[in-house]
């Protein structure tokens, strides 16, 4: 029989409900289209994650309660996309209208919860060291890779996102950020 878990270590396994639900309440809060645009990189990210592990197709540990595949871990790589991107864009992206200026040491808290939830994954017996090292390095590529199409403003997107935010904004009788 398993003794029960540590209050902190089942904080960290409910990450797959706690991580969504604040990704869509600072989505709703910020109405950012960066915000969202960082959003649905996160879940391009995971899905991405996703067909990687069902090609590799690595068990998990056998002592685990997991029956899926293990390699890469989707915790790590999406954990790590956030992890990666909100420095990015707390050093490079100018600060959407909707936060606080203190708002751009988000990555002092986010950096060190991400990197908990990564090593929780083996700490819970659902992963190996190998599988959360290749998700987070999967989540570190993807994460550069997104922002790098969102700063060079590939096929538009930023624009696109700044005047969808400003219509949203003019419809809500808020003023758009612009896309950051």
């Amino acid at each position: 029989m398993r003794s029960p878990l540590p209050l902190w270590l089942r904080f960290l396994d409910e990450t797959s409900k706690i991580v969504p639900a604040l990704t869509v309440a600072v989505c709703l809060y910020t109405r950012s289209a960066g915000v969202i645009y960082f959003t649905a990189g996160s879940l391009a990210c995971v899905l991405s994650t996703k067909l990687v592990k069902k090609a590799i197709r690595q068990e998990r540990p056998t002592h685990g309660r997991k029956t899926t595949y293990g390699m890469p871990s989707t915790h790590a790589s999406g954990c790590t996309f956030y992890a990666a991107s909100v420095p990015l864009a707390s050093l490079y992206l100018p600060l959407h209208t909707s936060l606080n200026p203190l708002a751009v040491y988000a990555p002092i808290l986010i950096v060190p919860w991400a990197s908990m939830i990564v090593l929780s994954r083996v700490w819970l017996g659902h992963h190996t060291w190998p599988q959360v090292v290749a998700g987070t390095a999967f989540g570190i590529w993807f994460a550069s890779l997104w922002f790098k199409l969102w700063v060079t403003d590939v096929g538009g997107v930023r624009t696109l996102g700044g005047e969808v935010e400003d219509l949203v904004g003019s419809f809500l009788g808020t003023p758009g950020g612009g896309a950051a």
